[in-house]
C-alpha cells in the first residue's frame, strides 16, 4: 500500500501532513512512502531528509495521486476552496483520503469527494475519547493557534507585557483577557503569563476554573456559567443569543478594562457567536489589541475583518487566518504524529480495513463506496436539497 504525500496548495499554507522522522513508523506497518518533491521544503524539512529516512519523491502532483492508494493531507478539497476542485479531479475510486476536510461547512464537496468513489475521513470529526487523544489534530492546531495569538498582540500593543521595575519607575504589567479556556485559550494563558501579563479569563463552563486558575490566570466568574454549556467531549457548546447578549452586557467591564483581549469561540459549520460588539470595543482603552481566533468563521468581534487589521477608534482589531501555518516546523510535526496514528488504527496488515463499529472510525468517515455515510453530513445536503429555492443553507 503507498501512502501519499502532497504538497498543500491552500494560499500561503507551509504545513505538510507527514515529517521525515515518522516516514519508518509506516514503512514498519508494510507501507511505501511517497511524497511530491518539495512537500516539506517551507516547513524546514527538505526532500533528502525524507529521502534518507525511506521515503520516495514523486516528481508531479498527478504522478502522486495517481500512484497513491492514501492520501495524507492537511487541506483536503472540503477545507481548500479554490484548489481543492482540481485536487478532487485527481483523485480515484478506492482511494483513501485523511485530512481535514470542512464537512459541516462544505457538505457539497462531501458529496463531489463521493462521486469520485473515495474513501474520505475527516480529522476535525474525532470523538473526544481517551484513544483518539494522539490523534486529536484540532487540539494540536489550536495549540499552536493560541501561543501565536499572544505574540501577535505583544507585537502589536504599545506597552511591554510584564511588569518592570526600572530606574525610571516602575511599569505595570499588562492586562489579558482571554475569551474562552479551550486549548486555544488555555495556551494563550500560560503564553501571556510566561511574558509577564496579568490574565483574566472567562468560559461558559465552569469546569475549566481549576485549569486556568493552575496556569497563574485568574477566572472571571458572571453568573451565567453551567454545567449544561459543556457539550459532547468537553467543547463549549453553542448558546441562544439571548444567553450571548446576557454575557456581553456583563463582560464589557471586564473587556473595558483590558490591554488585550482574546477570544476563541467557534461553533463546528456554523458562524462564530458574536462577544464583542462595537460598542464593547469603544469602551476599550486606545492602543488596545483584539486577537480574534474565529475570524475564519466570521470572528467573536463584531468589527473583525477577516484576514485583515482593522482599527475602531485607536483600538486594533487582528483577525488572523490559518495561525498554526506561521509554525510551521512544529505545527507540521504535531500534524503528523497525529494523522500517522490514525491511519495507523486503519492499517491491518499493510493495507487499510475499516471497523465499521469503532467510534474512531465511524465519526470520521465521511465516504465510502460511492456514497455519503456521514449521518451528519446526509442530514445537511437532505436540509440543501428540501429547501426552497435561494434558501438552501439558511
Amino acid at each position: 500500500m503507498i501512502v501519499g504525500i502532497p504538497s498543500e496548495s491552500f494560499p500561503h499554507e507551509r504545513r505538510v501532513a507527514l515529517v521525515p522522522a515518522l516516514v519508518p513508523t509506516l514503512t514498519k506497518a508494510r507501507l511505501e512512502v511517497l511524497v511530491q518533491r518539495g512537500a516539506g521544503q517551507a516547513a524546514g524539512f527538505p526532500d533528502a531528509a525524507y529521502e534518507s529516512q525511506g521515503a520516495r519523491l514523486a516528481r508531479e502532483r498527478r504522478e502522486l495521486f495517481t500512484s497513491a492508494d492514501a492520501l495524507l493531507m492537511v487541506h483536503a478539497p472540503g477545507t481548500n476552496p479554490e484548489a481543492g476542485p482540481a485536487d478532487l479531479a485527481l483523485m480515484h475510486t478506492g482511494q483513501v483520503v485523511i485530512g481535514l476536510m470542512n464537512p459541516l461547512g462544505a457538505p457539497d464537496l462531501v458529496r463531489e469527494t463521493a462521486a469520485r468513489g473515495v474513501t474520505a475521513f475527516a480529522l476535525e470529526l474525532l470523538p473526544r475519547i481517551s484513544r483518539a487523544q494522539g490523534m486529536d489534530v484540532l487540539s494540536s492546531m489550536a495549540t499552536v493557534a493560541g501561543y501565536k495569538a499572544v505574540l501577535l498582540a505583544a507585537e502589536t500593543l504599545d506597552k511591554m507585557f510584564p511588569m518592570l521595575m526600572t530606574a525610571a519607575g516602575t511599569l505595570s504589567a499588562a492586562r489579558v483577557f482571554v475569551m474562552g479556556a479551550g486549548v486555544a485559550g488555555l495556551q494563550a494563558i500560560a503564553t501571556a503569563k510566561r511574558l509577564g501579563a496579568a490574565v483574566t479569563a472567562y468560559d461558559v463552563r465552569p469546569a475549566v476554573k481549576e485549569q486556568v486558575e493552575s496556569l497563574g490566570g485568574k477566572f472571571l466568574t458572571l453568573g451565567l456559567e453551567s454545567a449544561g454549556a459543556e457539550g459532547a467531549g468537553g467543547y463549549a457548546k453553542a448558546m441562544d443569543e439571548e444567553f450571548y447578549r446576557k454575557q456581553r452586557e456583563m463582560m464589557s467591564q471586564a473587556v473595558a478594562g483590558s490591554d488585550v483581549v482574546i477570544t476563541t469561540a467557534a461553533v463546528p459549520g456554523k458562524r462564530a457567536p458574536v462577544l464583542l460588539t462595537g460598542e464593547m470595543v469603544r469602551g476599550m482603552r486606545p492602543g488596545s489589541v483584539i486577537v480574534d481566533l474565529a475570524a475564519e468563521s466570521g470572528g467573536n468581534c463584531e468589527l473583525t475583518r477577516p484576514g485583515e487589521t482593522a482599527v475602531a477608534q485607536g483600538v486594533t482589531i487582528l483577525g488572523p487566518l490559518n495561525l498554526a501555518s506561521t509554525a510551521p516546523y512544529h505545527a507540521s510535526q504535531m500534524y503528523a504524529r497525529n494523522v500517522t496514528t490514525f491511519l495507523l488504527a486503519l492499517v491491518k496488515e499493510g493495507a487499510v480495513k475499516l471497523d465499521l463499529e469503532d467510534p474512531i472510525v465511524r465519526d470520521t468517515l465521511l465516504t465510502r463506496e460511492g456514497e455519503v455515510v456521514h449521518a451528519q453530513v446526509r442530514g445537511l445536503l437532505g436540509a440543501a436539497a428540501a429547501a426552497p429555492a435561494g434558501k438552501a443553507g439558511h
